[in-house]
């Protein structure tokens, strides 16, 4: 009786994975922008929580103060990458209902 019911599970699970597969190169190709100091750093990821692009403007190059410039570039990218982290849980969570799977993502 419970071999039937098991089967059933199984290619669900399956069938979800393929689709979390499928959207995890989705996901990939999507991106998320953050900036700093005013849209001086830009930082472009993608879904993977890759960086794609940072791009400086010269104004925010101040040999004095590379510190800043730093601070900047360090704000921006983490910024970028915790969009690019809500990006994907938003969209896993479409996909598994809300339904944390462990080993998932």
């Amino acid at each position: 009786m419970m071999g039937g019911n098991m089967n059933k599970m199984m290619k669900q699970v399956q069938k979800m994975q393929q689709e979390m597969l499928k959207m995890q190169e989705e996901l990939g190709v999507r991106t998320v922008e953050s900036t700093a100091g005013g849209g001086v750093v830009k930082v472009v990821a993608n879904g993977k929580n890759e960086i794609i692009s940072v791009e400086i403007k010269p104004e925010a190059v101040d040999p004095e103060d590379v510190e800043m410039l730093q601070d900047l570039v360090l704000t921006a990218v983490n910024e970028a990458l915790k969009k690019a982290q809500e990006m994907v849980n938003a969209e896993m969570g479409k996909l598994t209902g809300g339904l944390k799977i462990p080993g998932m993502f």
